[in-house]
């Protein structure tokens, strides 16, 4: 590597360093999150309630010199809410641009299933196409930007499923579930303190290493037909409705690309496929009515699916 590059990794062990003054394990969760930042994509995260989703994105936000926003959704948030709206301006005369918390870098959004549909699908113009539109007229939003989108699983009341247009933007689904009694226990004792955040990265640092990540990391044939077949098998399986979209195939490599990355590699392995797999696809399957009364979940097939499929030997990728 690159002398430069040892800066770089120096200054993501320290990113980690400062994430964990706050948080306590949740070690997928915020791995799933530093990747997506570096990959550019957004994250959806979902627990039950009191598990700490918003203090974690808070947190890795704090980490970033970055332009952070935080919307708090409600059945009556309205599109004008999020993107903002032109405005008329008594001293000019005319209608200005008022913009809306969308423009920032990282976009933490509470309890996304509580927004109504109309107001989802503002949201999915500025993640898919990185413009939003008002009174005609396509504004880009500020680079890098990063939506970190919470949910919780149980409650239903009040709520509005996501649509799947919507969770095929996510690059990954991160679920986070119960600690072990020994880290609750830390979490109990650190919420004694308060611990100042250091600023460990700034938005045309993410820039830079996102084209850096580009031009050194690379993927074997090998490696793209093992992706491939996974998402293929994933429309195969009794157990699912609708499988996995070729934008699955494109968020492996964007993930698996950037997780190489950040460990030090300059290719992608197959254990980077395996381990990626559950937060890039669990959003994508849709299972059978059937299935999913029988408690069958996305993340049972999926496991099946990397069971049955083979992967290329390492001399082959």
């Amino acid at each position: 590597m690159p002398e430069r590059d040892k800066d770089v990794y120096q200054q993501f062990a320290q990113m980690y360093d400062e994430i964990h003054k706050r948080i306590v394990g949740e070690e997928e969760t915020i791995r799933d999150i530093i990747i997506a930042i570096f990959g550019g994509g957004h994250v959806l995260i979902e627990s039950v309630p009191g598990m700490g989703k918003t203090m974690l994105a808070k947190t890795i936000s704090e980490t970033l010199d970055c332009d952070f926003k935080r919307i708090q959704c409600t059945a009556d948030l309205r599109p004008t809410d999020i993107i903002g709206k032109m405005a008329f301006d008594e001293a000019k005369k005319k209608y200005v641009l008022s913009k809306g918390p969308i423009f920032t870098n990282i976009l933490l959004i509470d309890e996304i299933n509580r927004a109504p549909p109309k107001t989802q699908s503002a949201l999915l113009e500025a993640m898919a196409e990185k413009n939003v539109t008002i009174g005609g007229e396509s504004y880009k939003v500020t680079e890098p930007f990063i939506v970190l989108a919470t949910e919780n699983p149980v409650e239903q009341e009040g709520t509005f499923p996501l649509p799947e247009a919507q969770k095929d933007r996510f690059l990954f689904k991160s679920v986070i579930k119960y600690l072990p009694m020994e880290e609750e226990i830390a979490i109990v004792k650190s919420k004694a303190r308060e611990e100042k955040i250091n600023k460990i990265f700034n938005p045309p640092e993410i820039l830079i290493i996102r084209e850096e990540i580009a031009k050194t990391v690379s993927i074997s044939d090998a490696i793209l037909e093992y992706v491939v077949k996974i998402v293929d098998a994933t429309r195969e399986r009794r157990e699912v409705a609708t499988g996995a979209s070729p934008r699955a195939s494109i968020a492996f490599m964007t993930a698996t690309k950037t997780k190489a990355f950040l460990e030090g590699r300059n290719h992608v392995t197959a254990k980077d496929i395996k381990e990626m797999a559950l937060p890039i696809l669990r959003h994508r399957l849709i299972l059978n009515p059937d299935s999913a009364d029988f408690g069958v979940t996305p993340d049972d097939v999926i496991t099946k699916v990397l069971e049955r499929i083979e992967a290329p030997a390492e001399k082959n990728v």
